[in-house]
């Protein structure tokens, strides 16, 4: 059922990400006039305040992360709040929250961000109080489990209030810009499709890479590490994108089920076919940082470096290796794909002297969203002692591209797609379950070789096995 809905319910509507990513984006919304006119924004967590006191927690939010020219109307959209209090635990709560609510005239948008110990307890409270109606969607914030036994036990928890069509899991990466722009890229130009195949791609690196330590999310982290705190949501859903066939149409049944092929074809990973590792002190951009043993308290076998390589068993990417690599205290802040393409099968200019460089795609996530593609051209000159050849970039930066756009929050996106109910930019319960199925494959695999992550030097690009990795292949990690 198609609906835009003019009630939002944020769980922990006083946490991190409300302060940070969900008020900011909705306040911008609204000052663009891109949300219902009549929509009110309920909030509701453990902490005790009335809507006044939300009101204020959420300007104070507003002034510290959201430009100032992107507030506009910031009163309308506070007086759009209210809150309501509420214990998930405890299910007599629940009728009180759904009095706050109130009858939504055209539809209710429920945005759940809580610890997976709640999930199931919040659903039976929604359920109960008649907030898992018809006329409601849900969206769901990871962590959704810590292996694919858990992630079952949530997703059947939600199901038994809400059918798939009404649920929307987020991985917020897929509302970034690049990343869409990414399906653009290989579907609405003619160029690259042709070339995207095993025939002309020597291999494929996605990086994610981080500057902090733990920042204040010690005991999620130390539970999680890097591999599924990583690589099993964002990094795979990269991969998923830039391994795609082209999907019928763009819609969320159609792209999403190119996305679970994908998955599914993921070979499973052979010993020496992963590096872990895990930070000790250095320095990140000058200053001296902590080891992650020093942030914790204590030792610990949980990896902050984790680099993989891959392979897609199907028609298209048989042969061609998938490099990922993710990890915390690197030496900058980066998420990059990079498309290498294989040389040229014979160069006409061998005899004069010059050497190709196999074209290489890169395409920037964050911090800056750009598109580079390496071409050769001939140096300038008479040539009377050979010709000179270089390659040089088509760099376009996106942001600069396009006049009027401002950059947003991929929150902005996520959110009015589950307020006017577009599923496209959300995973799919298959699609996460082939996620945790590979990665599950990975950690039983390093239990039984007794795998314990390396140690790194913060600054530093992680432990040096992470070089040969790609190295013994003759690749080198683009940095």
């Amino acid at each position: 059922m198609k609906f835009t809905s003019d009630r939002l319910l944020l769980f922990g509507a006083t946490g991190d990400l409300a302060r940070r990513m969900l008020l900011p984006s909705l306040c911008a919304l609204d000052a663009e006039q891109l949300l219902d006119p009549c929509i009110e924004i309920i909030g509701t967590a453990r902490s005790d305040m009335d809507d006044q006191g939300f009101r204020d927690f959420a300007r104070q939010s507003l002034e510290q992360f959201l430009p100032a020219d992107r507030r506009g109307g910031m009163a309308t959209f506070l007086n759009r709040l209210s809150y309501q209090p509420l214990d998930a635990n405890k299910i007599e709560g629940f009728k009180a929250l759904a009095e706050k609510v109130g009858e939504p005239r055209q539809g209710l948008s429920i945005f759940l961000s809580t610890a997976p110990s709640l999930f199931e307890p919040t659903i039976h409270g929604l359920e109960q109080s008649g907030l898992a109606g018809s006329k409601v969607r849900i969206g769901l914030e990871k962590p959704l489990g810590i292996d694919l036994a858990s992630s079952c036990v949530i997703n059947d928890a939600v199901a038994t209030a809400f059918p798939e069509e009404r649920i929307y899991r987020i991985d917020h990466y897929l509302g970034k810009e690049t990343v869409q722009n990414l399906l653009a890229l290989r579907f609405a130009n003619l160029m690259f499709e042709p070339l995207w195949n095993a025939a002309h791609i020597d291999h494929v690196q996605i990086t994610v890479a981080e500057t902090v330590g733990l920042e204040g999310r010690v005991a999620f982290y130390d539970d999680a590490g890097a591999l599924r705190d990583m690589v099993q949501n964002h990094m795979l859903q990269l991969l998923a994108l830039v391994a795609m066939e082209p999907p019928v149409s763009y819609d969320a049944t159609n792209v999403r089920d190119e996305k679970v092929k994908v998955l599914r074809s993921l070979r499973k990973v052979d010993a020496g076919e992963t590096v872990t590792g895990q930070y000790r002190a250095g320095a990140i951009g000058g200053q001296a940082v902590p080891g992650y043993d020093e942030e914790l308290g204590k030792d610990s076998s949980t990896e902050t470096f984790v680099a993989i390589k891959a392979h897609i068993d199907n028609w298209r990417w048989r042969g061609v290796p998938f490099y990922l690599r993710t990890g915390k205290r690197l030496p900058r802040r980066t998420t990059e794909i990079v498309v290498q393409f294989r040389d040229v099968p014979h160069s006409i200019f061998q005899g004069r002297g010059a050497r190709t460089v196999p074209n290489r795609l890169v395409i920037g996530i964050q911090p800056e969203e750009n598109i580079t593609l390496s071409l050769m051209a001939k140096v300038p000159g008479l040539d009377r002692d050979g010709i000179g050849l270089r390659s040089v970039p088509l760099a376009i930066t996106m942001p600069d591209a396009f006049a009027g756009p401002q950059r947003r929050i991929a929150y902005e996106r996520l959110l009015l797609d589950l307020i006017e109910g577009d599923q496209t930019l959300f995973v799919r319960r298959d699609e996460v379950e082939a996620q945790w199925e590979w990665i599950d494959a990975i950690r039983a695999g390093w239990e039984e070789q007794d795998i314990e992550p390396r140690t790194y030097t913060s600054g530093s690009w992680g432990p040096s096995a992470a070089i040969a990795l790609a190295e013994r292949d003759g690749v080198t990690w683009h940095e």
